[in-house]
């Protein structure tokens, strides 16, 4: 690992002095820092005025990453471990946010939580998700429940998908193919294909998007064995949209979108091959409605979203779910010092397994952001959890903060208290595998306080802390049957992040996640993780840009022996190049994962991805 760290800072070096050195005939605008984040507070508000950590992905950067999965973006920032991300496309994965468990993760579509009721912990499947059809990704990270209710305990992954384009007709193409291999078999072929197609525009007040994306791999095997066998991973997808602005004030839009997903796996107890498979279709449809008023808006998101699964295996299964998501909320902004959210959520959860079960959460909350003329900011507010099966039980959070304003940069201190509110799954409370009907819910509180700079137009840096502490968190008992535990998990961590672009051309994004998870044995959380990407702007169409990351040691349980072991460290540097061959219209990409073939273990007996490289073109019409 030494030598492959070495051979990174030696990379960003060479970079960085070819960046000193070079001559730009070109103007390249600087891209401001002080960006605008929307999901702490439901409003537009600058980051400085934000007292939440909130990390933003934007579509440029989606663009960079394109033929990456979603959780592949998202598995480098900081304070987040998607275990699986690394591995053959199409693996499980478990969503690690600041020492949690995926059922602590919310994630929103386009203003409605989204969840699979049939699912044991209720988490959203990141599979089902293609990056072609997103346009930025927001990310809260600590307690949100206020705002969005049961699950958001650790982290919020609010997802934003693609608007039509104000031209009549507009068209994007994106394609690209690239290896699929493991470090011991280097064959470089062709096994990863991504494809996808949107036509979208504006006609007078209508507006309209259809779009189709597609991915398939083959290559790996999903575990490590003997044998030549290989698993291949597919997802269809299709999306439309439709919207008609009535007047200024009023605009409906409509959607709908259909997701189907195919992959192979093999057997874990013993990991061996097996010619297993799971299937999942996902059928969405869903509202979306805003009228606005003088300063203030009432807004309407809502969903109905179906799920079937077939999990052919060892241990076979059928289930079907389907959930209905209803939020509506009036936003109102005093003079630009007072934001004010006041709504109510609907949710209804059914599962069908043996027979057919559900719950119905019914949440009115109100939010409260104070952004004062003298620096001090406040965010706070508080939702009341009425649940069919639990009763009614309140969650709120205090979130100050003050800004030390300069002329061009500030200094912001922030702090929080929040409070979340788990309650169990339908599968935990009443499916077919280990359901106990007297769970209580979890309690989680969490605590931030961290320090943040930025300049307007060169530098952000932040360090911040958090202590979380869980009580009544689901587990299982020798018999595999669902319980409450008695112990208290305590998480707590430290997240610093570092944005800095020296010159116009060059850019260096660098995080460090520290996490200590006690109470249980914390298995798939690293203590250690390190994240950074060099970028740098050749001319006004070409760019290029090296990425470091690092996952230090952490323990994984072997379901073979139900033994723990420890996993060592390792760290893996990545290649991007694009250039723009029709500036606007047509770019070609070229990247390499893993170049120096690092071979690791993510999760024990599951393959992992070796050196791969991968080619592409945008097409903007």
């Amino acid at each position: 690992m030494n030598n492959k760290f070495l051979g990174y800072c030696a990379t960003v070096l060479l970079c960085t002095s070819v960046a000193v050195q070079a001559q730009q005939n070109d103007s390249i605008p600087v891209e401001q820092l002080d960006e605008v984040v929307v999901s702490d507070s439901r409003f537009n508000l600058k980051r400085e005025n934000s007292g939440k950590t909130v990390i933003k992905i934007t579509a440029a950067e989606l663009e960079r990453n394109q033929g990456r999965s979603v959780a592949e973006i998202i598995n480098v920032k900081s304070g987040l471990e998607l275990a699986g991300s690394r591995g053959r496309p199409g693996t499980t994965l478990g969503v690690f946010a600041r020492g949690g468990r995926g059922s602590q993760v919310l994630v929103i579509i386009d203003g409605v939580r989204i969840s699979d009721p049939s699912s044991f912990s209720r988490e959203y499947d990141l599979r089902l998700l293609l990056a072609a059809n997103i346009a930025s990704i927001e990310i809260i990270k600590g307690a949100a429940s206020t705002l969005y209710g049961t699950n958001a305990a650790t982290a919020v992954i609010n997802i934003t998908t693609k608007k039509a384009s104000d031209k009549p007709i507009a068209a994007n193409f994106q394609s690209s193919v690239g290896t699929n291999q493991t470090s011991e078999d280097q064959n470089y072929n062709l096994s990863d294909f991504s494809n996808s197609a949107q036509i979208n525009g504006t006609l007078g007040s209508f507006t309209y998007l259809v779009g189709f994306s597609n991915t398939y791999t083959n290559g790996i095997s999903a575990l490590v064995t003997t044998t030549d066998e290989e698993d291949d991973y597919s997802n269809l997808s299709t999306d439309i949209k439709l919207g008609y602005k009535f007047s200024n004030a009023l605009s409906v839009q409509v959607y709908g979108s259909q997701t189907k997903l195919r992959t192979q796996f093999d057997e874990t107890f013993g990991f061996v091959d097996a010619p297993y498979q799971l299937t999942i279709e996902q059928n969405r449809v869903g509202v979306s409605s805003i009228y606005k008023y003088n300063q203030g808006s009432l807004n309407l998101n809502g969903a109905y979203t179906d799920y079937n699964s077939d999990n052919v295996s060892g241990f076979p299964s059928v289930f079907k779910a389907n959930n209905v998501v209803l939020d509506v909320y009036n936003k109102y902004n005093f003079n630009d010092r007072f934001y004010t959210v006041l709504g109510l959520n609907y949710l209804n959860d059914k599962a069908e397994a043996s027979a057919e079960q559900e719950f119905t959460i019914i949440d009115p909350y109100a939010n409260v952001v104070y952004v004062s003329p003298f620096g001090l900011n406040i965010n706070t507010g508080f939702r009341i959890n009425n649940h069919s099966e639990y009763g009614s039980n309140l969650v709120y959070n205090v979130n100050p903060s003050f800004t030390f304003k300069m002329e061009d940069s500030y200094v912001k201190v922030l702090s929080s208290y929040a409070t979340s509110y788990i309650t169990p799954s339908l599968a935990q409370l009443f499916g077919d595998f280990g359901a106990n009907p007297n769970l209580e819910p979890e309690d989680n509180r969490t605590i931030e306080g961290g320090v943040e700079y930025g300049h307007k137009t060169q530098l952000r840096l932040s360090a911040l802390y958090f202590n979380r502490k869980e009580e009544n968190f689901i587990t299982f008992d020798e018999n595999f049957m669902s319980i409450n535990s008695e112990n208290t998990i305590d998480a707590q961590g430290v997240e610093v992040e570092l944005d800095w672009q020296p010159l116009n051309e060059l850019r260096l994004s660098a995080n460090y996640t520290y996490t200590e998870r006690k109470g249980d044995n914390a298995i798939r959380i690293p203590k250690h993780k390190i994240n950074s990407s060099l970028s740098y702007t050749i001319s006004k169409r070409t760019n290029a840009a090296v990425n470091y990351s690092l996952t230090g040691d952490r323990l994984d349980t072997d379901f073979g022996t139900f033994t723990d072991i420890d996993l060592p460290s390792f760290s893996l540097v990545d290649l991007y190049f694009s250039h723009e061959i029709i500036p606007g219209t047509l770019k070609f990409f070229l990247s390499a994962n893993n170049i120096f073939n690092e071979s690791y273990t993510e999760v024990i007996g599951f393959s992992t991805k070796g050196r791969n490289i991968r080619g592409g073109i945008n097409i903007n019409l």
